[in-house]
């Protein structure tokens, strides 16, 4: 027991060396080269740097680092309450319809808050609460809905097509909303499809963290509810648990995460799946007191990876972070099924 705490002890303080590594890795590649030395001297003293490579570095490459640490983090603690949750290994935010559910929300907001909303500074474009809001209230609305039928169907496997169905229903409403929006909405909306971790500006930054520590606070208060969930709805009533306080809790930290990063990052698929399980298996544990944190660091890492990997195919260009992060975790995806053979149970 002892020696297995160790190696975690060991395998944290790695991943924490890994993830500073790949932040400041992110920070010096793009259309400007900046050195080692440019970006340490740049932040530890701005005033005597190059005015440039300081507003390159903390306009644009900082807060993209930032949001991908906090969207690989709160991708992947909400697809880790989904899978135990549902005790199913390709549960996720995007498989279960909690992106689209955000996403519904931010495409009722961007393509109709222009003339609904008319006049109102409070729900303009531009308003970063106002999205997020509406963000949190599509995945909400989405989560409740799955819940509800996990509830009635208690066929998990059942529930997981379904959320896929809903997801595709979601996805057709907004098809038919982008249909009859004005084409300046149209054209913002497309962009935001595609999935970007560079368009987080510096005060969205003051929207995105609170609403993301919130959202991962919630889910290590919740450990504990996490655990018992693991043996079965049964054996946590049995343990005297509050099921209504402990699926309120995963409810409103999945919300307040998936929605949170699909407001400003756009739908960002597989890293709600992949992240757990290589958190499971590199600690062999599954408590959530451990896993939750392990889970974090390691979703951070692979966002930073699908960032660096987004910008190899030349300085001036950029891939979609979805892109990217779709071709990389399909493989695992389809390696976490042959693993499991029969997907029913974690």
């Amino acid at each position: 027991m002892r020696f297995q705490a160790k190696i975690n002890g060991f395998g944290f303080v790695f991943l924490m060396v890994v993830l500073a590594f790949l932040f400041m890795l992110d920070l010096l590649l793009g259309s400007v080269r900046i050195s080692l030395f440019q970006s340490i001297s740049t932040l530890f003293h701005p005033s005597d740097s190059d005015p440039q490579i300081a507003a390159i570095l903390f306009q644009f490459r900082i807060p993209k680092a930032i949001t991908a640490v906090l969207a690989g983090a709160a991708l992947s603690v909400a697809g880790l309450q989904m899978q135990t949750i549902f005790r199913n290994p390709v549960a996720g935010p995007d498989i279960l319809g909690i992106s689209s559910g955000a996403s519904l929300g931010v495409a009722l907001f961007v393509l109709s808050a222009g003339w609904i909303f008319h006049g109102n500074p409070l729900f303009t474009i531009t308003g970063s609460w106002s999205i997020v809001v509406a963000a949190w209230l599509g995945a909400g609305c989405m989560m409740f809905l799955v819940v509800l039928l996990a509830s009635r169907l208690r066929d998990l496997m059942t529930v997981l097509i379904l959320g896929i169905l809903i997801s595709s229903a979601i996805l057709a409403v907004v098809s038919v909303m982008q249909y009859f929006s004005s084409e300046s909405s149209l054209k913002s909306f497309i962009v935001w499809t595609m999935g970007s971790l560079g368009s987080t500006t510096r005060d969205q930054l003051w929207v995105l963290v609170p609403s993301v520590l919130a959202g991962l606070l919630i889910a290590l208060f919740s450990a504990k509810f996490l655990d018992a969930f693991l043996l079965g709805e049964n054996y946590a009533k049995s343990m005297g648990m509050n099921l209504r306080l402990a699926y309120l809790l995963t409810f409103a930290s999945t919300s307040i995460l998936a929605g949170s990063i699909t407001a400003f990052c756009g739908p960002i698929g597989f890293v709600g799946i992949i992240v757990p399980h290589l958190a499971r298996k590199l600690f062999h544990s599954s408590l959530h007191s451990r896993l939750i944190p392990a889970t974090m660091l390691l979703g951070a890492i692979v966002m930073l990876i699908g960032d660096l990997i987004s910008q190899l195919p030349g300085y001036s260009t950029t891939l979609p972070i979805n892109s990217v992060t779709s071709l990389l975790g399909i493989p695992i995806v389809i390696w976490i099924i042959f693993q499991h053979k029969k997907i029913g149970a974690i």
